[in-house]
């Protein structure tokens, strides 16, 4: 591999043993999978933040970390943690549950991460611009960089994305490369695929059937995504909303990391190489296997969330408008970032949620959760990701269905029920 002056006195350690650690592991993985250089990174999304998944051994290789003097060097968020840090007594989590999660989220700070934790960085704060390398680790924020942003990211572990962000740099393989970006699928849609969380049960369905490619999906009736004078994406909110629920699912299905919509992804409109001849075929029909697949024959429903990826304000303000002025029968959060929360504060949207008996949850994801804290047996929710990873990660039989379906479930304390 070709290291510049610089690199190779990282690796020397000339810029302290913090720095030496990240570069070796960024080259190392650059070796591993065949890069000839190593590139700058524009900003690092860095997963690995909820201490139900590190455990001590994760908090202390951070804490070790921090105390070698690493500090990062470009823009960078997390992952959401396992709980809202100021909200965990109404979630029901304990003590010692809490005091551990501050202590990951102390342990970035410590190496100057603004403590935004967040799967959806591009809706606040962190929003990259067409062709930009990033280091982003999240998977369905990966698809979305790359596919609706048209920057360029691989998937990176947490340790790898938090040491390209100490060191500003990250290894020039894989969809850094234009040439990896093309399709290796072509996917037919014919059937309907209009509201969220059919984009959702199409992700859960191609996902499976491309496992690691990259689709290139027809037969969507998508607004063409455009490009503004500095180079940055304009997507509608709606828009948007469907692209990071079809992105998760085929993550989750899947381990896509991009994705292409002929005639409306800014990448597929830009290029006219991205469809290659002869690549396999699929043809979808029907959405009624993912439904089938996502949904458990429960009726009673304990848990409804909405937020899987985070929550945008369209999103918030649609839950806020189904529940005002009505009351839950069943708990329901609705997962998002804190500036979105913040923002939502202003019109209202999270005072209807919270008189009606919900809570809107910041920074904290069900799947990372100490779930086995909690009474919660079932859940409802319009993401597929959620319904995928909801038994397995968090133990709860799950419904999955559109947004409405969620929101009544909530208020009846049943599946399908009036």
């Amino acid at each position: 591999m070709k290291l510049t002056d610089e690199e190779q006195a990282m690796l020397a350690g000339a810029q302290g043993p913090a720095v030496k650690r990240a570069i070796d592991i960024v080259a190392t993985l650059g070796r591993v999978f065949g890069a000839d250089e190593l590139i700058p990174v524009a900003s690092v999304q860095v997963a690995g933040v909820s201490y139900r998944n590190l455990g001590d051994a994760g908090l202390g290789f951070l804490q070790d970390w921090a105390s070698e003097g690493a500090r990062v060097r470009v823009p960078t968020t997390l992952n959401p943690a396992g709980m809202d840090p100021a909200q965990w007594q109404r979630q029901g989590f304990s003590s010692l549950s809490a005091e551990k999660q501050g202590q990951v989220i102390s342990a970035y700070q410590a190496m100057g991460i603004e403590p935004i934790c967040t799967c959806t960085p591009y809706l606040f704060g962190n929003l990259p611009s067409y062709g930009e390398h990033l280091a982003w680790s999240e998977s369905s924020a990966v698809a979305y960089a790359n596919s609706v942003l048209g920057a360029h990211t691989n998937r990176e572990g947490g340790p790898g994305a938090l040491a390209a962000a100490i060191c500003g740099r990250t290894a020039c393989y894989g969809l850094h490369k234009p040439e990896n970006r093309q399709a290796t699928h072509k996917v037919d849609v014919r059937c309907r695929v209009s509201e969220p969380y059919e984009f959702a049960a199409l992700g859960y369905l191609a996902g499976k059937l491309v496992g690691d490619g990259i689709p290139l999906f027809t037969g969507l009736d998508l607004p063409a995504i455009t490009l503004d004078d500095s180079h940055t994406v304009v997507v509608t909110a709606d828009e948007s909303d469907k692209c990071k629920l079809l992105g998760a699912a085929l993550a989750s299905s899947g381990a896509v990391a991009l994705y292409h919509i002929r005639g409306v992804t800014p990448e597929v409109r830009q290029r006219s190489d991205l469809c290659p001849p002869n690549i396999k075929a699929i043809t979808i029909n029907s959405l009624h296997e993912a439904l089938a697949e996502l949904n458990h024959p429960v009726e009673k429903i304990d848990l409804v969330v909405i937020g899987c990826p985070h929550a945008s304000l369209a999103e918030i303000e649609e839950v806020a408008r189904l529940l005002r002025g009505k009351h839950l029968a069943s708990a329901l959060w609705v997962t998002t970032s804190r500036a979105a929360r913040a923002t939502a504060i202003a019109p209202g949207w999270v005072q209807d949620i919270e008189a009606a008996g919900g809570l809107v949850i910041a920074e904290g994801c069900v799947v990372v959760a100490p779930m086995n804290e909690l009474p919660y047996r079932t859940l409802a929710t319009n993401s597929a990701k959620m319904a995928s990873y909801a038994l397995p990660h968090a133990g709860l039989q799950v419904r999955f269905g559109a947004l409405e379906e969620c929101t009544q479930a909530a208020l009846s304390g049943r599946w399908g029920k009036d």
